[in-house]
């Protein structure tokens, strides 16, 4: 059976750390079902990842090629859920697109099916490589539950 779910768009800040990093580590998980996007709630378009990104996800063997893009009506539109960083983005992406708030949660909220005070991913921007590091095993073990989720629906 096929997942009603087909298109997965992470959101954060400014589309070069955390979401571009979700859409990587999810992107190696799935077949060719399901499709992944990226985008920023304040993103200059045209930014490549973070250098932290980039050497994070060398270390697991995925490539990423990545130019940052902006959140915009089609990308709301096309999406089937919506999964933010940080409760912060998640109010901001419905306040702004308010007839798609039910298809948009915060990370960890879908993931584990928890209240939304459950917490953010942590930003790396501006951290260590080992920040880096923490963050992509957080989110890792995070998407592995939303596979899961989307493949059980």
């Amino acid at each position: 059976m096929e997942a009603i779910i087909k298109h997965v768009l992470f959101v954060c800040t400014g589309n070069t750390c955390r979401s571009p990093m979700a859409e990587a580590l999810f992107r190696a998980k799935i077949d060719n079902n399901i499709e992944v996007q990226s985008a920023g709630i304040h993103a200059i378009a045209g930014m490549p990842a973070s250098d932290g990104t980039m050497e994070v996800l060398n270390e697991k063997n995925i490539t990423l090629e990545h130019e940052s893009k902006p959140l915009t009506e089609d990308l709301v539109n096309w999406a089937d859920i919506i999964l933010t960083m940080t409760k912060s983005h998640h109010e901001m992406v419905v306040h702004t697109y308010p007839q798609a708030a039910d298809k948009i949660f915060t990370l960890k909220e879908f993931a584990v099916e928890a209240e939304k005070d459950m917490g953010d991913i942590l930003d790396p921007i501006g951290g260590t490589t080992e920040t880096y590091r923490a963050t992509a095993e957080e989110m890792d073990q995070l998407l592995e539950a939303v596979l899961k989720k989307i493949k059980n629906m």
